[in-house]
């Protein structure tokens, strides 16, 4: 495969001895998790699982921004019944990543918003750069989450400040985020935080 030829690619997978990192490819579109993301995503993500020498999966952004969520522009062209379908998709995912064997690691270097807040909530541990935000902006627009977040963010931080976040799309700075439990640690380079975690638990814990 040529250079030019992974850069475009919407997800790449690197390799750091027994960890791979996932990393959203498309920094100057914000990183959204359009329907071509997700679809690379899940390959990447299915062909990780099966594999025993993998110890963690970290996943990151490319730039300053982890992911945007959902393509809004491609939602506003989805029939009710495709959106309902995106939206399984989405779920269906996220549990999977959620259920993989080996431990899951979000390494937030920036904006983590909407579908991509989910996807961070989907992991087992999530790390943080002084300039990660949070937010779930749906509100603004007349909609809310549709891939877990609505069930395991409350779970993570409680209900009512939850439904803040829900119902008034308040960014969160990754300092107040590491306060209300949203993240386990803040630090730079975020993805060195995030191998120095995965190396400090055990590899016989099975999630």
């Amino acid at each position: 495969m040529t250079e030019r030829e992974v850069d475009d690619r919407a997800v790449v997978v690197e390799f750091r001895s027994s960890f791979a990192i996932i990393r959203f490819n498309r920094p100057v579109e914000r990183n959204p998790l359009s329907i071509t993301t997700l679809e690379e995503l899940e390959r990447a993500v299915c062909a990780l699982l099966a594999r025993t020498d993998i110890t963690a999966i970290i996943f990151a952004g490319a730039g300053d921004v982890f992911a945007s969520g959902a393509n809004i522009r491609e939602l506003l062209t989805l029939t009710p019944t495709l959106a309902k379908e995106f939206s399984r998709r989405g779920q269906r995912l996220f549990e999977k990543i959620a259920n993989v064997p080996q431990l899951t690691i979000a390494a937030i270097n920036g904006y983590c918003m909407g579908g991509a807040l989910d996807l961070a909530l989907a992991c087992d541990v999530r790390c943080a750069s002084p300039r990660a935000v949070f937010a779930h902006p749906g509100a603004r627009l007349g909609i809310i989450t549709g891939w877990g977040g609505t069930q395991r963010l409350p779970r993570l931080i409680g209900a009512a400040r939850a439904l803040e976040m829900f119902t008034t799309a308040r960014r969160v700075s990754s300092h107040e985020a590491l306060e209300i439990g949203l993240v386990s640690k803040v630090g730079e380079p975020v993805i060195d935080c995030a191998i120095e975690m995965a190396k400090a638990r055990p590899a016989s814990i099975i999630f």
